[in-house]
């Protein structure tokens, strides 16, 4: 259920008293624990997206943005109150090479805490705040940094698998590629140095 609001204010406005309640809480446990990168300021941001409240890489950083459509940024979370339950987007479970790790943890985590997970792909669904372990929920946002994050995304887009991080076939290969890339940067760094170190 996508709704019209276009401020994350008015969209908790929007909301039943007990729904605005639980996605507040939800909210703030994201808030708290998103990545902010180094700066302490770049990282994720928080707006309206698709109709509901959405967490994603401003264009500032990841100016492709979204392959889908390009002039949106990249999603990564979502939040949103529907007919029946609320939900909770996950992008970072399924994204990537290293998903299907994450995912695993997650799971675990979740029936660790003693709580039942209602999921289909990345979306987590829940009822009442009770169902969700906050800590497990934070834990998860503070793991899926940016980095790892668009590392993940190029990762599945170079496969052409792009939103099935899980498939061990997929994860080796773009885990490969992803190596390559990052070793020809590290020595294109190093022997950069190194010249300079001769020049003085």
């Amino acid at each position: 259920m996508q709704s019209k609001a276009s401020t994350v204010k008015e969209y908790l406005a929007s909301l039943p008293e007990d729904r605005r309640a639980a996605i507040q809480a939800v909210r703030e446990v994201i808030l708290k624990n998103l990545d902010r990168g180094p700066d302490g300021k770049s990282g994720f941001e928080e707006g309206m997206q698709y109709g509901m409240i959405g967490y994603f890489v401003p264009h500032s950083i990841y100016p492709a943005g979204y392959h889908c459509d390009p002039k949106q940024p990249l999603p990564y979370a979502g939040l949103a109150s529907q007919k029946q339950y609320m939900s909770l987007y996950a992008m970072c479970l399924y994204i990537g090479p290293a998903s299907a790790g994450l995912l695993s943890w997650f799971e675990g985590a979740f029936k660790a805490a003693g709580k039942k997970l209602d999921m289909g792909k990345a979306c987590i669904r829940f009822k009442k705040i009770e169902e969700l372990p906050l800590d497990v929920i934070g834990e998860l946002f503070r793991r899926a940094t940016v980095a790892k994050y668009i590392a993940g995304y190029e990762a599945n887009l170079a496969a052409g698998q792009s939103g099935s991080g899980s498939s061990k076939k997929v994860g080796k290969k773009a885990a490969k590629k992803a190596a390559k890339k990052t070793a020809k940067k590290v020595s294109k760094k190093t022997a950069k140095k190194a010249s300079s170190r001769r020049a003085t």
